[in-house]
């Protein structure tokens, strides 16, 4: 079994972690990440979901127990149970609980958008978190505002820009990523967003469905926010159907404005993806900007 001591040291730390035995049979790996290697943890009567990284990305671990931990507790919609982050001197290491999966359909959507919207009315007193985490492996600053446009200005999208500049991706996208943070508040003339906890990354690969039905989200990258990034990210690489966004409208109607801002929100998702893999999306991110910038002109 590859990596045998790092499995033998997880199933002690579930052991110690959770009171209770864990006698490890198998580990078997798992397809459908970018950034982790996963497997399962097979048990005598339990087991484990484990991703696996290198040991100096322990924070990213972290975090993601923390943002499962505070979706967890909010008691809506339904998350792998986080059980614990470690390390050792190869490997870092997250434990989850390993769910089976079912099979979509018209009343999971509708129950998925019901709870995002009960999810969302979670409240805090800023926007941020008590924490920084990532968007896939980039770093996301976490600072908290009063001021959602600071936020979105700095935390967000400035610090992208910078990361593409960091990156050699200057001339047009510095250029129009400058004018667009400096009139940022056109955007929210007439409307003042509440911080609400957000999953920060819903697209559909996050998102499945237990075997009794139930919505799942998982791989979160936690902050307080509003609650339009998460509907606008949904729309990004598809995976959600009409049903989930007429329950959601039905239980928290989206502002009028969402439809220009959503194309504002999901800029960061495509610099983050620029910063990553670079390709053709600074070109997208070039044609987003142009066409912001127009909405105020």
């Amino acid at each position: 079994m590859k990596h045998t001591d790092t499995f033998n040291h997880i199933a002690g730390q579930i052991r110690t972690s959770l009171g209770e035995p864990f006698d490890l049979l198998s580990a078997q790996p798992l397809s459908g990440g970018d950034i982790n290697s996963a497997f399962r943890l097979q048990g005598r009567k339990r087991h484990y979901f484990v991703k696996l990284n290198r040991p100096q990305l322990l924070p990213m671990f972290t975090a993601e127990l923390a943002g499962l931990q505070e979706l967890a507790a909010t008691h809506t919609l339904r998350v792998p149970r986080p059980i614990l982050a470690g390390s050792t001197d190869e490997h870092a290491f997250l434990v989850l609980e390993y769910l089976d999966w079912g099979a979509g359909s018209p009343s999971a959507s509708r129950l998925l958008g019901q709870q995002l919207a009960q999810l969302h009315r979670q409240p805090q007193a800023y926007f941020g978190w008590h924490r920084d985490n990532t968007i896939g492996s980039t770093p996301q600053p976490n600072a908290g505002h009063t001021s959602w446009p600071d936020f979105w200005r700095e935390q967000r999208l400035g610090f992208q820009l910078q990361l593409a500049k960091i990156n050699g991706q200057n001339g047009r996208l510095q250029t129009l990523g400058e004018q667009l943070c400096g009139s940022l508040d056109a955007f929210f003339s007439g409307y003042q967003p509440i911080p609400s906890l957000l999953h920060g990354d819903l697209w559909g690969g996050n998102t499945a469905v237990d075997p009794q039905g139930r919505p799942v989200i998982f791989d979160p990258a936690c902050y307080y926010g509003d609650r339009e990034t998460d509907l606008a990210m949904t729309e990004l690489f598809g995976g959600f159907d009409r049903d989930f966004y007429a329950a959601y409208q039905s239980a928290w109607p989206l502002d009028q404005g969402f439809g220009t801002r959503k194309i504002l929100y999901n800029l960061y998702h495509i610099l983050n993806h620029l910063n990553l893999f670079g390709g053709g999306y600074g070109r997208q991110a070039e044609n987003m900007l142009a066409k912001l910038l127009a909405e105020i002109k």
